[in-house]
């Protein structure tokens, strides 16, 4: 038996040659070290082997033999490093899964800096170059980047700073917990059988090879009661075993025959005539749903295209005729083009994952989830338990984006393996299931026609969407059309096209990135033909007061006002500058409820709420805090737990307007409670009466629930409003079905991006990002900045790098891997200006509305803008592909 040292203290090896150093490591208890890809591509796992940095997911764990390893925890244990420091301060994380891996890298690149350049300060180049391999999917590398800077410098080299995120300390020096980090003692590891075929009819299902194997616990059938498998990879059974190894040799050892049916894959081949149908009539309600509360509405079915969805169309017919007439009489203002998006994938660095314990007949379930309440609520309907019977636990979540609000798999299987077992039982998905079976923004093909009147104005728009969804339906991106730039008519058509293809999810912003990409580069085309400034026919169309002010911002902008002329440039390198707006609905969740304390002298906050990264536990303290005169510190936020009062899911930017109001209600109440039990009043002339209040109050709660909106200002109305009846009528449907309600305003964003393309080698560049953002007051200035800045990248990434690919023919992904799906790494961060404007929302309790997703709607438009801008080509499929540019270059020169 070998050693290694971590953290000062001896460790044995284990003598198997294909133990992983990573593996070693956390089951010694070292949580902060995380796994993610398994290929060395993220950074999670990073350890400091002998002082340098390594990725421990690839090391063997006889590497470490009679060497020095460090890990987070061994980093931080004797007082912060000026590395953690400066990421609490500047808020260099969000989820916080992969700060551990870039603390860790950033402390190896600062001791070395200082030794050998003293308090210089690295260029943003050489601190792209020093955390090149390591990824953040929340996009948090603008605050990592000053940071490192600051650091390297010298600044936090002294005592300890207020981070504005109030589980900073935590995630910095790798003591936040996630769920993939929770261990019962006789805690077994589940694993998920999964189909290999794209369709199929499942029989003669034997489990007893795999009961049959020393080791395993239990082994559950999964499949739904038609024993029919519709994707590759889903779910037939699965197995709890003493350890993950063994639950694979017993999954392996599972017997099943699989009767093939005709499969097909995609949206070209699934619209096909003779394409194969994966939902007959009867099973159709077997389909998932890619919306976020929306769907549900009767809808035509012809093969595996479902629709036309028309519900927010405006006078089609009138719109239909406006557009013959003006293709007949070929109006060169009338732009029409056929735009396509790819499939993005959520890419979570914490995995969907959930442990499941039974104690008598309570449950206890840690889940990755964007929706604490909400699933404790579900899965005690599943299993017929009172909601006091069952107890969800999410105290930090690695990412979300949308595909972590459902009750899934991995806690149904987690579950059902537990109760069978008898033991708890955790499931967590590899990074193959990750970037295949659990969720994904629908590829579509947009199909526009835009037509301005002769006096200027948006006479009719069409815009017709085809949506990838594959065995999932309700997607709404066209309709979506509706709620910006008022015109006479507008025809607007979503098809869901369903294929033997896993079900696509909610993503941040569900719709609005791939309407926004098409409609977006039909204004500004629409500006070119007309000889008309961008920004100044998107103020002439579009009437909303929120984006009005914003209009004048991007217009203002140096960038905006000094760019170049198309065609006065030359050489390789063009630089384009373009811009794009895009919008979101401002949403609340009824029922939402806060209870403040008075415990011990201390406020405590308390919410059935998630913080996803989002910095929920930070808003909630600042506005206790505010009130009382106290710093957000002083205020203990417990979240995290179904048993508090029911609060929101973190989904739809519905957070902040959910919880903020009810606080205040709650600060409210607790006040004339402490002053009524007061013992005494705090001395005349006190510079802390509240604070003084607080320490003599007795123990005493108060609790409220989110009220409805003030009177809100004139011409401000819920944007569904804006869709006629029929808007009114998803309004009360998603309030009464999903319990969320739309307000009055409309949160917005509008980006102005300046690229560089190389036109040798197809390459384009984001170099300055500008976001002006309509989201009324600022609960968290500096987590709303973080937020805006992680919108922004996610929106390039969809603009410039991501695809999911898949096997045409067998329905198999073959982007499974972190190697082959490629997010935007720190390099890829523009210089990123973000100006908030704080008015419009003073009808809302708080006046603070959601940022997390208007603020990656319009980025792929602004940067397709800008590269028609740099080099006189549209290039109207994402992502902009190197070979797709140098094409276009080439069909530009040819014509």
């Amino acid at each position: 038996m070998t050693a290694t040292t971590i953290n000062g203290r001896p460790l044995e090896l284990p003598d198997d040659p294909d133990a992983l150093l990573i593996d070693v490591i956390r089951d010694g208890g070292l949580t902060g070290t995380k796994l993610v890809c398994g290929s060395g591509v993220c950074g999670a796992c990073t350890v400091l082997l002998d002082g340098a940095p390594v990725v421990s997911c690839l090391l063997p764990a006889q590497a470490a033999a009679g060497k020095s390893l460090t890990t987070i925890e061994g980093i931080g244990s004797a007082g912060l490093h000026p590395v953690q420091k400066a990421f609490m301060a500047h808020d260099a994380l969000q989820c916080g899964f992969c700060t551990p891996g870039f603390v860790v890298e950033a402390t190896a690149f600062h001791d070395s800096w200082r030794a050998t350049k003293g308090t210089a300060t690295p260029s943003r180049e050489e601190i792209a170059a020093a955390l090149s391999g390591h990824l953040c999917r929340c996009g948090a590398y603008e605050g990592i980047y000053r940071a490192v800077a600051e650091a390297c410098s010298g600044r936090f080299d002294g005592k300890d700073p207020v981070a504005p995120r109030l589980e900073a300390r935590d995630k910095v020096t790798g003591l936040a917990r996630y769920t993939v980090d929770i261990h019962h003692d006789g805690q077994l590891e589940g694993v998920i059988l999964r189909a290999h075929v794209a369709h199929a009819a499942i029989t003669g299902l034997d489990l007893a090879p795999a009961r049959a194997i020393a080791g395993v616990a239990a082994v559950v059938p999964l499949l739904d009661d038609d024993n029919m498998v519709r994707f590759v990879g889903a779910p037939i059974a699965a197995v709890a075993a003493k350890d993950r190894r063994t639950a694979l040799k017993a999954i392996a050892a599972i017997t099943f025959k699989p009767e093939p049916l005709p499969a097909v894959i995609g949206l070209d081949a699934a619209r096909r005539d003779d394409a194969p149908v994966v939902f007959e009539k009867k099973d159709r309600k077997r389909a998932g749903n890619v919306s976020e509360g929306a769907g549900g509405a009767p809808v035509s079915w012809k093969g595996n295209v479902r629709g036309p969805s028309a519900p927010f169309s405006q006078k089609a017919k009138q719109a239909k005729r406006w557009l013959d007439e003006a293709r007949a009489q070929r109006n060169p203002l009338l732009v029409e083009e056929t735009f396509r998006v790819s499939t993005q994938q959520h890419a979570s660095l914490e995995p969907h994952a959930a442990v499941a314990r039974f104690d008598g007949d309570q449950l206890t379930v840690h889940i990755s989830t964007q929706a604490i309440h909400e699933s404790m609520e579900k899965i005690a309907r599943r299993y017929g338990l009172s909601h006091d019977k069952v107890r969800v636990i999410a105290d930090h979540v690695g990412g979300g984006f949308g595909s972590k609000g459902s009750v899934g798999l991995e806690t149904i299987a987690a579950i059902e393996l537990a109760r069978a077992a008898k033991a708890p039982v955790r499931v967590v998905f590899d990074r193959e299931e990750e970037l295949s079976v659990t969720g994904y923004r629908p590829a579509a093909e947009l199909k526009l026609s835009l037509l301005p009147s002769t006096e200027g104005r948006l006479k009719a728009l069409s815009l017709t969407a085809h949506a990838d969804t594959g065995a999932a339906v309700n997607s709404l991106i066209a309709g979506l059309a509706r709620l910006i730039y008022p015109a006479e008519a507008k025809e607007l058509v979503d098809f869901d096209v369903l294929s033997n293809l896993p079900p696509g999810a909610p993503f941040r912003g569900p719709g609005g990135p791939p309407m926004s990409f098409a409609l977006e580069q039909a204004v500004d085309e629409a500006a070119l033909r007309m000889k008309v400034d961008p920004i100044q026919l998107r103020k002439l169309w579009d009437p909303d007061p929120n984006r009005q002010r914003l209009y004048d911002w991007a217009a203002g902008l140096d960038v905006w006002k000094n760019r170049k002329p198309t065609a006065s440039q030359e050489g390789r390198y063009r630089r384009g500058v373009g811009v794009a707006t895009g919008y979101w609905l401002y949403l609340w969740q009824t029922g939402s409820s806060v209870e403040l304390a008075v415990k011990g002298g201390r406020i405590v906050a308390s919410c059935a709420v998630q913080d996803i990264g989002t910095g929920t536990r930070s808003v909630i303290a600042n506005t206790v805090a505010k009130a009382f005169d106290l710093e957000p510190q002083d205020v203990d936020v417990r979240i995290g737990r179904s048993n508090l009062p029911p609060g929101p899911g973190s989904g739809g930017s519905r957070v902040t307007a959910s919880v903020v109001p009810p606080t205040l209600l709650a600060i409210d109440k607790l006040k004339a409670e402490i002053k009524r039990t007061a013992p005494r009043t705090p001395a005349p002339g006190s510079n802390a009466p509240w604070r003084e209040m607080i320490a003599a109050s007795p123990d005493i709660a108060v609790s409220a629930r989110r009220q409805e909106d003030g009177r809100r200002p004139p011409g401000v109305r819920p944007a569904l409003h804006e869709a006629g009846i029929m808007g009114r009528v998803f309004g009360w449907v998603l309030r009464l079905m999903n319990h969320m309600v739309v307000g009055a305003g409309v949160p917005s964003s509008v980006q102005v991006m300046e690229v560089e393309v190389d036109t040798w080698l197809g390459h384009v560049r984001v170099l300055n990002a500008y976001t002006g953002l309509a989201i009324g007051k600022l609960a968290a200035p500096m987590l709303a900045r973080s937020q805006a800045a992680g919108a922004v990248i996610q929106g390039i990434g969809y603009a410039l790098y991501e695809a999911r690919e898949t096997d045409p023919l067998s329905g198999h992904i073959l982007s499974g891997s972190m190697e082959d799906y490629r997010i935007p790494g720190i390099a890829d961060m523009p210089k990123l200006d973000v100006h908030f404007d704080e008015a419009g929302f003073e009808h809302v309790p708080g006046g603070s509305v959601g940022i997390g997703e208007v603020a990656t709607v319009p980025t792929s438009p602004a940067i397709a803008n800008a590269i028609r801008d740099a080099i006189g080509v549209r290039l109207t499929e994402i992502p902009f592909r190197p070979d797709r540019l140098v094409a276009a270059l080439k069909g530009r020169d040819a014509a």
